[in-house]
């Protein structure tokens, strides 16, 4: 069971938000005036250095993690599982995942950059933004949670980083986007992940007091 943020971990959470809100404002002006461009093309340059046949498949398999059905499956599993550890966020989570979806279409319309294969809106990457929400909150959790030995937080702080920069990686190998816009996603979702948090387990908390935890049965 996380337990509640307390002392000076509100004032981190507001801190990490603003850091990466700020983060995210300077890249999209950066990308909007094209002075990422030396550096995106770099990055595409050398990823087509990669292209290799064996890999094709496992890269459409990777960002299909970050689709819309990848993300209907990683939200039922992760509701499942939430439900017997922390009612609170599996209620949340959908809406959590809902929320961050309309943010990226907000910010992909007033980004309205170009991909490197000139379909629209790719700043940021949704499969990012969305990624970064969904794993940055298993982390979240995960180290928070009184029981949890420290083994098991850096492993899955570890395998919840890989699963997100192999899905960025992916989207770079299919072309999809530019490192910029990677990076965007990251910033953005970090941004409202903390956001959330701080609103879930602080204000919600603060006011209805601490959630009790499921009652144990028998057999």
């Amino acid at each position: 069971m996380p337990r509640i943020v307390q002392g000076r971990k509100p004032r981190y959470l507001l801190s990490g938000a603003a850091i990466s809100l700020v983060g995210y404002t300077l890249l999209a002006v950066l990308a909007a005036h094209q002075a990422l461009t030396g550096l995106d093309y770099g990055v595409r340059t050398w990823v087509a250095l990669l292209h290799y046949e064996f890999l094709n498949l496992p890269m459409r398999l990777l960002t299909g993690l970050g689709d819309s059905f990848g993300l209907i499956v990683l939200i039922g599993v992760g509701m499942a599982i939430l439900w017997r550890v922390s009612r609170r966020w599996a209620i949340a989570l959908p809406f959590l995942m809902l929320g961050a979806g309309v943010l990226q279409f907000f910010m992909k319309w007033g980004a309205n950059r170009p991909r490197p294969n000139d379909a629209p809106w790719g700043f940021p990457s949704g499969h990012v933004l969305s990624l970064a929400v969904f794993f940055g909150l298993v982390v979240w959790l995960v180290a928070t949670a009184s029981r949890r030995r420290r083994r098991w937080r850096a492993a899955a702080a570890a395998v919840s980083a890989a699963a997100v920069v192999a899905v960025a990686f992916s989207r770079l190998y299919l072309d999809k986007h530019w490192l910029s816009d990677l990076a965007g996603g990251l910033m953005a979702g970090m941004a409202y992940l903390l956001l959330a948090i701080w609103v879930v387990e602080v204000v919600i908390v603060d006011r209805r007091g601490p959630t009790p935890p499921p009652p144990h049965t028998s057999g």
